[in-house]
């Protein structure tokens, strides 16, 4: 009685995939292929019904303006997966593109080395991030939200609000520039490069199968031999100097150095993760979902764009998504328990009638 019980009641909502399914189920029946499905849908239908869409210069664009979004979402990523949260990307953006205007401009340093600083920076900045969330212990919520203003105070600081605008041409030209004759941008490269090295480090690693457990339950995985806070302050580091590589691109592709640069972009960088299946819970995610969220995204507001849909409109339609997105995870959540509470409850039944049955024969 008690038994069958415990099985009605056991929740199913943060547990690894029952690997017990076949492989094609377990890789094709989630909901990141659900998000790769809408995709194709998506940019299926745009290229049919929207003027200009299936132009090359579309593909090229998407590529450029989402670019920053893209290198951010594949870091913070793995930080959601372990239930943490980093608000202060764009702002460590900003920073980087501030310090590549001044040490390039006010002090001659050549963009190279200045981008070299500007990385550092951006470490320096996660570093902060993670040694208040991994080893003091504060949520990371209010400690990036503090960060948030911080680094954003000290961009703006640093330069005003005057512009660094004279960058060589040739590094312009080449945050701009296609990849052979092809029509994707050189920024393609980047993001290709580390869209692998997060994958193998995220889904073919052991750091990252201890960034799963962290997410699932951080006590659990410390005594499973996971250490913890060095995880969760490498991700953090890693964020960040991604964010600052992201701040060095958006400078030399805009020819602009201003502290404002990617405000808000941080909540772009959010939505989409969770929109490719990452939980804002922690515990799961897969990078291939996040991938195409951003993609999804980005085919959506180019689209709207082309039919001159005004920019309230698209983040209308952008936040309704996602607000559905996050729906649907509890929902199939509450679905699935639901299902093993009523199979538990049937086990039940039928033991019952068996036990019935034995006594009723003794008889």
């Amino acid at each position: 009685m008690t038994s069958a019980t415990a099985t009605a009641e056991a929740p199913v909502g943060r547990t690894y995939r029952p690997y017990s399914q076949p492989w094609w189920r377990r890789v094709l029946l989630t909901r990141e292929f659900a998000i790769i499905g809408l995709l194709v849908l998506v940019f299926a239908w745009a290229s049919a019904n929207v003027a200009n869409f299936n132009s090359p210069l579309t593909v090229y664009f998407l590529g450029l303006d989402n670019a920053e979004i893209m290198l951010i979402a594949l870091p913070m990523a793995l930080v959601i997966i372990t239930g943490e949260i980093d608000l202060s990307v764009a702002s460590v953006v900003g920073l980087s593109s501030v310090m590549v205007g001044l040490l390039h401009q006010d002090a001659g340093l050549s963009i190279p080395l200045a981008g070299l600083i500007a990385i550092l920076v951006g470490v320096v900045a996660g570093a902060l991030n993670g040694f208040l969330v991994a080893y003091v212990g504060l949520p990371s919520l209010a400690v990036t939200i503090g960060t948030l203003a911080l680094y954003r105070g000290l961009a703006v600081g640093l330069l005003g609000t005057t512009a660094k605008t004279d960058f060589p041409d040739k590094w312009t030209t080449l945050a701009q520039e296609h990849i052979g004759t092809s029509r994707y941008p050189v920024i393609v490269i980047p993001i290709l490069v580390l869209l692998v090295v997060f994958v193998w480090v995220l889904h073919f690693s052991s750091f990252g199968r201890g960034v799963y457990e962290i997410g699932l339950n951080d006590e659990a995985a410390h005594f499973s031999g996971v250490n913890v806070a060095r995880t969760k302050f490498v991700l953090f580091i890693l964020t960040a100097a991604v964010s600052a590589f992201a701040g060095i691109y958006i400078t030399l592709r805009t020819g602009n150095a201003r502290g404002d640069n990617a405000t808000g972009d941080e909540l772009k960088v959010i939505a989409a993760v969770l929109l490719g299946g990452v939980s804002i819970f922690g515990g799961r995610g897969a990078l291939h979902g996040v991938v195409a969220g951003v993609l999804l995204i980005g085919v959506i507001q180019s689209a709207m764009r082309l039919e001159n849909q005004t920019v309230n409109v698209i983040n209308i339609v952008i936040g309704a998504l996602l607000v559905l997105s996050v729906m649907s995870t509890s929902v199939l959540a509450w679905i699935s328990r639901l299902s093993a509470r009523r199979a538990g409850l049937g086990n039940l039944r039928r033991r019952q009638a068996v036990a019935s049955s034995s006594r009723t024969t003794e008889r």
